[in-house]
């Protein structure tokens, strides 16, 4: 079933949340590999590489949004008993997911921009510049890419536990139905 439905994810929707999540732990890996690096072209190489998988990110969420635009009045409904401070906190988790998604490749493409280094997407594509060259423009960019970073751990925290919290103690399907393959109760 590619569609979603009133009772689960379709698997578009699967595919999307989870190529995405796969992305996003390996952009905390090539992060700390290129931090760890001495400057040398192995850095530049591993920093070209997050920068790639960011852009690829960053294309997949607005693709994920426009296949959720496609989908809508087709997505899964949240348990009836849920209390409203709940639906409330979980509609706002997942909308702050989608404005890190968002935030945090171009806050790194508008810092490469700053210090003037080239963005490209697997050297196939050079992206222009998003910003015009200013140390103290990267500055600020570096420090709030870092707490961009931070605050999509919490959010995505919060999010796995809340779906675990769902399925350990509430015992319902929000959990089962993104899950590839998982059968619902």
């Amino acid at each position: 079933m590619l569609k979603n439905t009133t009772e689960r994810w379709g698997s578009v929707a699967k595919a999307f949340h989870w190529v995405i999540v796969a992305l996003i732990l390996a952009q905390f890996w090539l992060a700390n590999q290129a931090d760890s690096l001495p400057l040398s072209l192995a850095k530049l190489a591993a920093y070209a590489r997050h920068k790639s998988v960011g852009i690829t990110i960053l294309v997949l969420v607005l693709l994920r949004l426009l296949w959720k635009f496609y989908n809508r009045g087709h997505s899964p409904k949240l348990p009836s008993d849920l209390k409203p401070w709940e639906r409330f906190f979980g509609h706002l988790t997942h909308e702050g997911l989608y404005v890190l998604m968002f935030a945090l490749p171009l806050s790194g493409w508008a810092m490469s921009s700053a210090k003037n280094y080239p963005v490209s997407w697997f050297n196939l594509v050079r992206l222009p510049d998003f910003v015009s060259p200013s140390e103290t423009l990267f500055d600020s960019l570096v420090r709030l890419h870092g707490i961009l970073a931070w605050a999509l751990v919490a959010l995505a925290a919060l999010h796995v536990l809340a779906a675990f919290q769902h399925h350990l103690i509430r015992k319902d399907n929000i959990l089962r139905r993104m899950l590839p393959f998982a059968k619902l109760r």
